[in-house]
This record gives C-alpha cells, sequence and structure tokens, in this order.
C-alpha cells in the first residue's frame, strides 16, 4: 500500500526521510572529500563541487578526469552518460507533484534529487513543495559536510594515511554494486563488461590513444547497451502473462 501523508505534518516527515540519508551522505562525502584533496585540489574547491552537485559517481569521475588534465568534452559527455538517470527520475517524479510547486520550484528542487531520495519521495501518491524541500536539506548538509570534514583532515593528517583512507571511496562503490549484482544477472554483467573493456583499455596500447574520459564513456556504454540487448525489462503485460 503507498503511503501519504497529512500536509501539516510534510515538513517534520521530509526532515524523518531525510535524516537517514543525510548520515549516509556524510561518510560517502567524506571520502570523496579526503580522494579530491589526494588528488590535488584545495579544501574550498572539494567543498564547491559538492555544493553544486549531488552525485558521488559524477564528482569522483569529474575530479579524476580534471587531475587528468581532460578536456572539457570528455568531462561533459562523461558526467552525461554517468548522471543522465536523473533527468529519468525526475520526469517520473513530476507526475507526483502536487498543485504547490512552481515551475521555478521544479527547476530549482531538480538539482536535489538523488537515488534515495528519488526513492523515498516515489513512494508516495503526491508530494508537496514543503515535503521536497524538507527532503532535501539534511542530505545536501550531511553531503556537502561530509565533504568539507574529509578535505580539512585530507590536509591535515599524514600523506600516507590519506593515502590508506581514500581507498574508502572505492570500498563505497563495491559496497553499492555487490548487492543487485547478487540479485540481477543483467546488472552482473554489466559491472564485469565495463571492468574487463575498462581494463583491455588501461592495460594495452589502447590507452595511448584513448583518454581516461571517453574510456569511462565507452565501457558504460557498451556494457548498458550490450545488456539492454541481452536482458530486456520486461513490461507488466509481459510479465502477467509468464
Amino acid at each position: 500500500m503507498k503511503k501519504s501523508f497529512s500536509k501539516n505534518t510534510d515538513i517534520n516527515k521530509g526532515l524523518k526521510d531525510g535524516l537517514p540519508i543525510g548520515l549516509g551522505y556524510f561518510s560517502v562525502s567524506f571520502a570523496f572529500g579526503l580522494s579530491t584533496v589526494t588528488a590535488g585540489f584545495a579544501v574550498w574547491q572539494a567543498l564547491i563541487i559538492s555544493m553544486t552537485n549531488l552525485t558521488s559517481a559524477g564528482q569522483l569521475a569529474g575530479v579524476t578526469l580534471m587531475a587528468a588534465l581532460a578536456s572539457f568534452t570528455e568531462i561533459a559527455l562523461a558526467q552525461l552518460v554517468i548522471n543522465i538517470r536523473y533527468s529519468l527520475m525526475s520526469i517520473s517524479l513530476s507526475q507526483k507533484l502536487d498543485s504547490s510547486f512552481t515551475t521555478t520550484d521544479r527547476f530549482f528542487l531538480s538539482a536535489f534529487i538523488t537515488d534515495e531520495i528519488f526513492a523515498v519521495a516515489s513512494s508516495y501518491p503526491s508530494i508537496s513543495r514543503k515535503y521536497m524541500r524538507a527532503l532535501a536539506v539534511l542530505p545536501y548538509f550531511g553531503w556537502t559536510l561530509g565533504t568539507l570534514a574529509g578535505a580539512v583532515l585530507g590536509e591535515i593528517l599524514p600523506a600516507d594515511l590519506v593515502s590508506s583512507l581514500g581507498i574508502a571511496i572505492y570500498g563505497m562503490f563495491i559496497a553499492i554494486i555487490i548487492p543487485p549484482a547478487k540479485k540481477s544477472k543483467a546488472v552482473l554483467g554489466v559491472v564485469l563488461t565495463a571492468a574487463t573493456l575498462s581494463s583491455i583499455i588501461y592495460y594495452t596500447p589502447l590507452s595511448k590513444y584513448i583518454s581516461p574520459g571517453f574510456s569511462i564513456i565507452i565501457c558504460a556504454i557498451a556494457a548498458a547497451s550490450l545488456f539492454a540487448v541481452l536482458f530486456p525489462v520486461k513490461d507488466k503485460e509481459e510479465c502477467e502473462n509468464e
């Protein structure tokens, strides 16, 4: 059964729903802050990146490409491939917005759509402006403050310790992909195919001709396209007929 809530409790409900997301984001962005200063960025640069973006994979890829002096075209295309899912999430969520939303609200709040915020908000049949604003507050501050804490400690702690802690963000991504990969052969196939293609490009002479940015683009598109063909998503009618 879908959940619903009273307009009088929109703000409290949004804050309550956003609290666990914010706490989780703090630890993730802490690792991002560490990796960013390790890549040569200043604390304020790491903070600005997180204040203007809410995408862990996109930010890490962007920082990696900027540190490698990739072209604007590579960075833009890589971000498009990595973050295009947010456009689809926003379109889906827009069907649930109530009449309190203005066009300005839609543009403003779309910047705060993340996987977790989308998952929570989409569980309601109708979403108010007050709820969405409250839902986004704690995740946003958790993300930015975690980045700041990680970046500051990255400049204070010894280089060896920072280097060892920097692996945490890669552990985070592994933790993200393992659960769905266990449940879905398609997801597992995409992960293994992308990793294999990336290794081939990196460890062969192809690395001389394919930059890191285009490597990300090629691996992501090729793996996703292959398994979209091999394991197409079935619609409701097909599932009911089986």
